[in-house]
């Protein structure tokens, strides 16, 4: 079975990530408190704004408003929405 952690954007036990996503205590805190599911929505999530909003992410604001957005979204607070984007669900009540 794989490892698991209690992650908390969904507030249960889920199957763990394999690695550390991050360098340093950052990597190290999403490794012990995050899904892979989570992590793995984040990605799309930040894909997505990075994209849209044209970050440059050389640039240390572009990387400081990307974490900002992450905790927000892996503390199931509300994240900078991407207004080209059309969830599934959206399309299907169409």
């Amino acid at each position: 079975m794989a490892n698991t952690v209690f992650c908390k954007k969904y507030q249960k036990e889920m199957e763990a990530l394999d690695r550390a996503p991050l360098p340093g205590a950052k990597g190290q805190e999403v490794l012990q408190n995050v899904s892979k599911q989570a992590w793995q929505e984040w990605q799309l999530l930040q894909t997505m704004m990075i994209n849209e909003k044209q970050l440059n992410l050389m640039q240390p604001e572009s990387r400081k408003y990307i974490m900002a957005q992450m905790d927000k979204f892996f503390n199931n607070e509300e994240t900078d929405k991407v207004t080209g984007y059309v969830s599934p669900d959206d399309i299907m009540e169409l």
